[in-house]
């Protein structure tokens, strides 16, 4: 290649170069804007917020009974269907009575037959005092016929007694609901020999409507719990499922344990639902929510507001001029995809919902519509305004 060559292509390069160099002088330097963000914004509102204590615990019956035959006999009848809705006094089954009746039966004759043994006596006691007056018997003869007279009398009340205790055994035959309820599975068909002593008994029943359930809270809510409680207030329970979805019915609480779990550090509490529409049901394990307090105006933004750092919580907030603000936050409780803020925002100010992975602090930003907008890069039409608009 000639040497002239050589010498005007590298001229001419250098000259392109210094041509390119003037035409793009920030690319030279380095310092090249950073483009506006596109976020989506919402405004600091004001709303009554409740405040909830939340816990994990189980449903009770409200009461459980099972049911025992109170004599031995054979199982005559069952009166029940499994899984029946039965009231108090009820007839559940029924155990056959020929025994106890016969038992009543004779209580019956022996008083009958005592009464006139002491009506005989008391007619020679009556004749006794006559005989006396006109001397023909003693005293001693007076005073034994009384014995006898009252002798007949302590029989017929032991009879009385007797015919008592013969009912009440009878009327076990009749084996009744204690309460309110519905009824299990049966544990033993008709035909066979029940006794007092059996363990499973007949039939299980469970009072369902009310219901309750016990959960626990950790220890250091007690002091809270107790000033709530001193003031006689009655503390509203939600119960939730275990994914804390919807509520399952709304209660009070009834009850708060007389000690701490010193191994848990956690205190037991109870609640009563009424469950009219039978969703709570014993055994479920529940998400138990409860009620201490209803922040007036508190603070709210959407949670997605919030965001974790190492020094704690913060939020974006955009300021006059389209910048944003790293705002470190306090939080009283995160609900149903709202923040509750204790410190560090004002009402009214604007804040960054959606595209904060995109921010730090003094980033341009374009307010979008939707969180689409937001996720994607800044649409090329919108332009970013300018702080007097």
């Amino acid at each position: 290649m000639p040497k002239s060559f050589f010498h005007f292509s590298l001229a001419t390069g250098v000259i392109a170069a210094g041509a390119f160099s003037g035409c793009h002088p920030s690319s030279a330097s380095g310092h090249a804007s950073q483009p506006a963000v596109a976020v989506v914004a919402k405004k600091v509102e004001q709303r009554d917020t409740p405040i909830f204590l939340d816990g994990i615990g189980t449903v009770v019956a409200f009461n459980t009974v099972t049911v025992h035959t109170q004599v031995d006999g054979q199982l005559q009848k069952i009166a029940f269907t499994e899984g029946q809705d039965v009231k108090a006094g009820d007839l559940l089954a029924v155990i056959d009575p020929r025994t106890f009746q016969t038992q009543a039966d004779e209580a019956k004759a022996k008083k009958a037959q005592d009464e006139a043994q002491l009506g005989n006596a008391q007619v020679t006691y009556d004749r006794s005092h006559t005989l006396l007056a006109k001397g023909m018997i003693d005293q001693q003869t007076v005073d034994t016929q009384k014995a006898t007279v009252d002798q007949f009398s302590a029989a017929v009340q032991s009879d009385e007694a007797a015919i008592e205790q013969a009912s009440v055994q009878l009327g076990y035959t009749q084996i009744a609901a204690p309460i309110d309820g519905r009824t299990g599975i049966r544990q033993v068909d008709a035909g066979n020999i029940v006794h007092s002593t059996d363990t499973n008994g007949l039939v299980v029943i469970t009072q369902l409507k009310p219901i309750s359930a016990v959960f626990t809270l950790p220890q250091q809510d007690w002091l809270q719990i107790q000033h709530l409680l001193a003031t006689g207030e009655t503390l509203a329970v939600v119960a939730y499922d275990r994914d804390s979805r919807a509520p399952l019915d709304r209660g009070t609480l009834s009850v708060v344990d007389n000690q701490i779990d010193p191994s848990t550090g956690t205190i037991k509490l109870k609640a009563n639902f009424p469950n009219d529409q039978l969703i709570l049901w014993p055994g479920q394990f529940i998400n138990v929510r409860l009620l201490v307090e209803t922040r007036k105006n508190g603070l709210v933004v959407p949670a997605s507001v919030i965001q974790r750092g190492p020094d704690g919580s913060y939020a974006f907030v955009i300021k006059a001029d389209f910048t944003v603000e790293v705002r470190p936050v306090q939080v009283a409780q995160i609900d149903g995809g709202v923040a509750l803020i204790d410190q560090g925002l004002k009402l009214g100010e604007q804040v960054v919902v959606d595209g904060q992975y995109k921010l730090q602090a003094g980033s341009s930003v374009t307010i979008s519509p939707t969180p689409g907008a937001a996720a994607g890069s800044q649409p090329k039409q919108r332009k970013q305004p300018k702080p007097s608009e």
